[in-house]
């Protein structure tokens, strides 16, 4: 029988991308998710299809070089049904015509650009497509089950990250975009830019169906330290790049970065890193999420100990690379573990901000969650890094006035209030539980021994004598003068002398410190079996010039008992709130229609702002773009105030991000829920 001369073929976009819930992608182009069938349709110029007479074969193909023994490539035959756990096709229905035809692939297919031909004698072009993960497929390795997570966790476009200290845990909007036009291509061209595909193409699409594969070059791809990554690292002056804190979303990151012919972008810090790594995740179909761990060890010598050093006044120093920093975030993502034993598939830990080298590159995990929990250090991906992240002793060596040094261990600091965004919800969730056992339950004790932690086994009893804590009342904004406590407590039946030392100095969230803006030297003496609080006050005028774009202070109480010559140390970090943003909608949001917003913001500060810039986007509501609102000056008590216009172009809820910048207030960050309508 004569072969059908195909006219065109018909990808049927908009049916298929709402089918595979890719459709916010656009509609222009075929992107499906593997292991679900989708419909095309056939028109030929001439011939008709026949039943069982009419016969194709199809090969599609992704990568430079085509294999079937790598799985790049498939050929497979027309047959009576779809086969959902392979590459197959099969005729859903025909006229006199036009053919439609329903194909599926695997559920472990390569993911990334595809080709479609068919064979029928000669061989005819069909057309391309984009293949992603499927978590909605219970064969895929990333499946979830739970509804209300895939659209957190996958198709929820905007998010909240948590920043802040462990006693006062503040949060930013952030526009993840993952759908926003130009991001997928972005990532697909981060996964090509990856030495290993440019070392060996073939081989690296060939483990392209592996989520543990790919989400370790991603972890690779968005820092560049060993590449063309995305993202350059900054913790320091970031006057020749854009702030780490100033960035409100992923999109234009990733679109400069791309348009740049792959120039990293300055710049980023943990955040950063974490939320472009998620947007890349979710795009390529991996439900993830971004996580925050506060009082997070920076572990170099792998020993599960960060030392840190004070001297006579009070400063905290590092004599090694370790450190602890008020937050770090890292990206959880789902997927099962077959290269482990059984019981650890889930939530799996990686960490594109480049902290340490994994088998030579600065990347780290994927680790699984529950490993971590469990003290299973021999675990893939960097178990130990990320383990002593939340479970790391703190050990300071207080150095004395005989030139010694005192040893002083804080079992039970690090890894507090491991937090990300509740599903559905503006809200914190507390997953130190997915990480932790209960402190103190025979379960930890168990991991602390698996893992060789023998100062968290031998957590000391308060000693009677003085006892020293520093006291901070709550919400301390910016722009205030205001008072912090040393709090001594004497225990003993017995007057007691001491020397106090308490200092402040301006701090940035990873633990360096900057500039003294406050400080008491001076001796006491406190009555029996009471306690005593010496005030700290931190004048605006001061603490102004020495403050980061971070907001935080780092506060050193040091006592020595005269009596004993004992010395105590307390440490602790205070955050200073920013004035809040207010939006406020003017009219009713409708897509495809113009929306006004007003935006403004209080000075609070005795000194006139300059230079001040609003920065405002929001998936589906800036066309992908940051929308920038400049004003010149704003006098103290005085409002910053301006309206933008957008057409949003989904219906739904959608997030607006606002972030204020200018010479004395940095990076104060806002947003606003918005439902459109249709």
């Amino acid at each position: 029988m004569a072969a059908l001369d195909i006219e065109r073929c018909d990808l049927e976009c908009v049916i298929n991308n709402s089918g595979h819930r890719t459709y916010l992608n656009g509609t222009d182009r075929l992107i499906v998710r593997r292991g679900q069938p989708f419909n095309i349709t056939l028109y030929p110029r001439s011939g008709h299809f026949q039943p069982g007479v009419t016969t194709f074969r199809f090969a599609a193909e992704t990568g430079p070089s085509p294999c079937e023994s790598a799985g790049t490539k498939a050929e497979f035959s027309l047959s009576g049904a779809v086969d959902l756990n392979q590459w197959s096709a099969a005729v859903s229905c025909h006229s006199g015509n036009t053919v439609s035809l329903s194909i599926c692939s695997p559920p472990d297919a390569r993911i990334g650009r595809y080709s479609l031909t068919m064979t029928q004698g000669g061989s005819t072009r069909l057309g391309d497509f984009i293949l992603l993960f499927n978590p909605w497929c219970p064969g895929d390795s990333v499946y979830m089950e739970d509804e209300a997570e895939l659209k957190e966790y996958v198709l929820t476009q905007d998010g909240l990250i948590f920043r802040g200290t462990e006693k006062h845990i503040t949060h930013c909007a952030w526009n993840f975009g993952q759908f926003e036009p130009g991001i997928l291509d972005a990532c697909l061209q981060l996964l090509d830019m990856n030495p290993k595909h440019l070392s060996n193409a073939d081989q690296d699409c060939s483990k392209r169906n592996d989520p543990i594969y790919v989400s370790r070059v991603v972890s690779a791809m968005i820092n560049c330290n060993d590449d063309k990554g995305v993202l350059a690292g900054n913790w320091g002056v970031c006057s020749d790049g854009v702030s780490p804190m100033s960035w409100n979303g992923s999109v234009e990151i990733l679109r400069n970065w791309s348009g740049s012919a792959c120039q990293p972008v300055k710049y980023g810090q943990c955040w950063v890193f974490a939320a472009v790594g998620c947007t890349v995740l979710r795009a390529l179909g991996i439900p993830s999420r971004v996580i925050t761990n506060f009082a997070s060890a920076h572990d170099c010598n792998s020993n599960l100990i960060i030392e840190r050093y004070c001297d006579e006044n009070g400063n905290i120093t590092k004599k090694t690379g370790d450190s602890i920093w008020n937050y770090h975030c890292w990206v959880e993502s789902w997927m099962t573990r077959p290269d482990l034993k059984p019981g650890f598939d889930g939530w799996q830990a990686s960490d594109p901000t480049p902290q340490e080298r994994s088998e030579g590159v600065f990347c780290c995990g994927p680790v699984s969650v529950k490993a971590i929990k469990e003290g299973e250090l021999t675990f893939k991906y960097d178990a130990p890094f990320v383990f002593a992240e939340v479970n790391a002793d703190v050990v300071y060596w207080v150095k004395l006035k005989d030139g010694s040094q005192e040893k002083m261990s804080y079992s039970d600091h690090v890894g507090q209030h491991i937090s990300t965004k509740s599903v559905g919800k503006d809200i914190r969730e507390d997953i130190t539980h997915l990480y932790k056992y209960p402190e103190g339950s025979e379960e930890e004790r168990r991991v602390f021994e698996k893992a060789g932690l023998q100062n968290k086994l031998l957590k000391p009893q308060p000693a009677p004598g003085l006892h020293l804590k520093i006291k901070v009342t709550e919400g301390i904004n910016k722009g205030c003068d205001f008072d912090v406590y040393a709090v001594v407590t004497n225990n003993t039946p017995k007057p007691k002398q001491f020397h106090l030392m308490f200092c402040a100095h301006a701090a940035r969230y990873n633990g360096t410190l900057g500039e003294e803006c406050g400080m008491r030297d001076l001796d006491l003496q406190i009555p029996p079996n009471e306690g005593k609080q010496i005030p700290l006050r931190l004048n605006y005028s001061k603490y102004c010039e020495a403050l980061t774009e971070d907001n935080l202070i780092k506060l050193v109480a040091r006592l020595i008992d005269y009596e004993t010559n004992g010395t105590m140390l307390a440490v602790r970090d205070i955050y200073l709130e920013n004035p809040e943003i207010k939006i406020k909608i003017l009219g009713e949001p409708k897509m495809n229609r113009k929306l006004a917003v007003e935006i403004t913001l209080k000075n609070p500060l005795s000194q006139p702002l300059q230079g001040c810039l609003f920065c405002v986007e929001g998936a589906n509501l800036t066309d992908g773009k940051a929308i920038q609102e400049p004003i010149a000056s704003v006098s103290p008590g005085q409002e910053a105030k301006v309206k933008v216009y957008f057409t949003p172009r989904q219906s739904g809820l959608m997030k607006l991000v606002v972030d204020f910048n200018s010479n004395k207030l940095h990076d104060v960050k806002g947003y606003k829920n918005i439902i459109i309508s249709k």
